[in-house]
């Protein structure tokens, strides 16, 4: 009987291990010449739509289709001595209040290999409930990166751990 027990749980142990090393194997390191930071993007769901260039000086992602998950990723230079939270109040006061059906969520600390501050809100787009959530990551006094996840309201509820992935994965290339 001990025997038996012994083998199920190693299996289990076994099992388990493949698993983890099977999700890590489908994680993906995004990084360009274009841009001057690394992610790790949790699946091969997640696909770049449009790389920053002398055009377009964002890089967007997408899950999937664009009401699955939607990332856009900015750089944003600051005055000296402006925080991540002094940007995410500037960006609801000054952008995101203008969305239809807008409806304000709450500001929290965020701790990944940048720091910073997340804040989650919700929308109406073409009639459907939507959500965001937006990380303010401090590279330094001067420069904040924001990653702006939006998605159908419940949508992005179900991929919170891989936004928080991906923005815990996010740092500047040395």
């Amino acid at each position: 009987m001990r025997r038996l027990t012994i083998l199920l749980v190693s299996a289990l142990v076994l099992s388990i291990a493949s698993a983890l090393v099977s999700l890590a194997a489908q994680g993906q390191t995004f990084t360009s010449e274009n841009v001057d930071y690394t992610l790790e993007l949790p699946s091969t769901a997640w696909r770049v739509v449009q790389e920053a260039d002398s055009v377009h000086q964002h890089t967007e992602f997408i899950y999937g289709d664009r009401t699955d998950g939607h990332l856009k990723i900015r750089k944003e230079v600051v005055d000296e001595g402006t925080t991540a939270s002094d940007l995410a109040k500037r960006d609801q006061e000054q952008k995101l209040r203008f969305i239809p059906g807008y409806v304000d969520g709450k500001e929290e600390r965020f701790a990944g290999r940048l720091n910073g501050v997340t804040i989650s809100y919700e929308y109406t787009s073409g009639g459907k409930p939507m959500a965001g959530r937006t990380y303010y990551l401090q590279a330094d006094n001067r420069t904040i990166y924001a990653l702006r996840f939006t998605a159908l309201r419940d949508k992005l509820s179900r991929i919170r751990n891989q936004t928080d992935l991906i923005a815990r994965s996010f740092q500047t290339k040395q």
